[in-house]
């Protein structure tokens, strides 16, 4: 289990194209014509931008509160789901493949919408018109779940040969698919040397992870005698979230093997002499996981709904509706929500409590913020694999009426790893996937 195998690649590669040809049998078949996929919808229609944990949430949440008032789209370019919460815990060999992968069809059927397999090629927001390879579906509003894209230009400035090497040769793989089979595969055949782990500049993509992640790396390292260390270059001055609990894993079961160097904001990577240059000093590595900043993914660029200052979706903090377009709801990853992070299970909880109670409430006819939930965000982290140990780190969220924004009510952080947690993570992602594909 714990070695990548042809077939975990298979999962990607091979899966997918069977999906691919099975997609002619989803709720609503896309068209091979440049026109209109589907015909006019009688009432109101919703298309939804994404299938990763937002709009699969969004998809099933909006036909189970309306059913057949509203006509649901689903748009996804992927052929098979793959879930990057988890996704460390796979890195680390305690589950296989198959944990985080699922098929788009099986809740489409069950739940009534339409999933179309296609990518996105544009979007008219003046037209409410959605572009794709295979033609073009209208909407009365639109959820837009396009997850992150990497940053590499504020390391290369626009040399987009460096950058393609930096991502080819050391690639970050906080987007699920090929990227993380060529993580494992550097992570498993590593013998000796240094191995870096960058920790992107915040906000990115679920902030424990990258420490979850070097737990998880340096378990394969110490389970196959690896002659080296794993060094974290963080550019914030200490661990956070649950810095205690990862820091007292680092001590306690990888001492020696993993250094933690904070205040080691980046100023110059050379993925071809493998040097990267921080405020902390120069690093030499043999082989490395280097993560450059995150934003708001390309489809939201392509909507023109980012705040280039910020590379994120400016938005209602309640509704998580677009400040420039309120037909259009911004959900997961992309928004700018003080205070909320950027993790599936935020993403799962913001889209049925804030998006699909907002949206219902404008479909009826009623007051969109004061339908609106409070979200919490659960995040375990796996420190050890053997045995499998845990922390934990959740968080309840009220509405404040007066401000019309969401605050955060309290904190709970379990920085003592256990079994216990560690059997809680699985629990949570089993619930969460029950949730959206079954």
């Amino acid at each position: 289990m714990a070695d990548l195998s042809r077939r975990d690649v298979f999962k990607i590669a091979g899966v997918g194209a069977a999906l691919g040809a099975l997609h002619m049998s989803s709720t609503a078949c896309a068209t091979k014509t440049a026109g209109r996929m589907l015909p006019p919808a009688k009432g109101n229609r919703v298309v939804i931008i994404g299938g990763g944990w937002a709009g699969m949430t969004a998809a099933k949440h909006l036909k189970k509160e309306l059913g057949d008032k509203v006509d649901v789209v689903l748009i996804e370019k992927r052929k098979i789901f793959m879930s990057c919460p988890i996704s460390n815990v796979w890195l680390g060999g305690l589950v296989d493949m198959e944990f985080l992968m699922h098929d788009f069809h099986t809740p489409a059927a069950k739940y009534g919408y339409t999933f179309i397999n296609a990518t996105v090629t544009d979007i008219d927001r003046d037209r409410r018109r959605v572009y794709t390879t295979d033609g073009y579906v209208d909407y009365d509003y639109l959820i837009l779940a396009p997850g992150i894209r990497y940053n590499y230009d504020a390391w290369f400035k626009g040399d987009k040969k460096m950058a393609q090497i930096c991502a080819t040769h050391f690639p970050s793989a906080f987007i699920p698919g090929s990227e993380h089979i060529a993580l494992k595969r550097k992570v498993d055949n590593f013998e000796e040397g240094t191995f870096i782990l960058t920790v992107p500049p915040p906000p990115h993509r679920c902030p424990p992870a990258p420490y979850e992640r070097a737990a998880m790396i340096a378990h394969v390292f110490k389970k196959n005698e690896v002659n080296g260390k794993l060094i974290i270059l963080d550019p914030k001055g200490q661990i956070k979230p649950k810095g205690e609990g990862f820091g007292r894993a680092y001590q306690e079961l990888y001492l020696g093997l993993v250094e933690y160097v904070p205040n080691a904001k980046i100023k110059e990577v050379d993925p071809v002499n493998k040097v990267i240059k921080t405020t902390a000093g120069d690093f030499k590595f043999d082989d490395a996981n280097i993560n450059p900043p995150h934003q708001a993914g390309d489809l939201a660029w392509k909507a023109g709904l980012v705040n280039p200052k910020t590379g994120w979706c400016d938005v209602n903090p309640l509704t998580l509706q677009s400040k420039l377009d309120p037909r259009v709801f911004v959900a997961g990853d992309a928004s700018s929500v003080k205070g909320f992070p950027k993790s599936g299970d935020m993403a799962h909880n913001h889209t049925q409590k804030m998006v699909v109670k907002a949206l219902v409430a404008l479909l009826k006819g009623k007051d969109p913020l004061e339908a609106v939930q409070a979200p919490t965000n659960t995040c375990y982290s796996m420190v050890n694999g053997d045995p499998k140990e845990a922390i934990v780190i959740n968080v309840l969220y009220d509405i404040d009426r007066k401000k019309k924004a969401p605050v955060k009510k309290k904190v709970n952080v379990v920085n003592d790893r256990s079994t216990q947690l560690a059997r809680s993570t699985f629990e949570w992602a089993k619930a969460l996937y029950r949730d959206m594909f079954s």
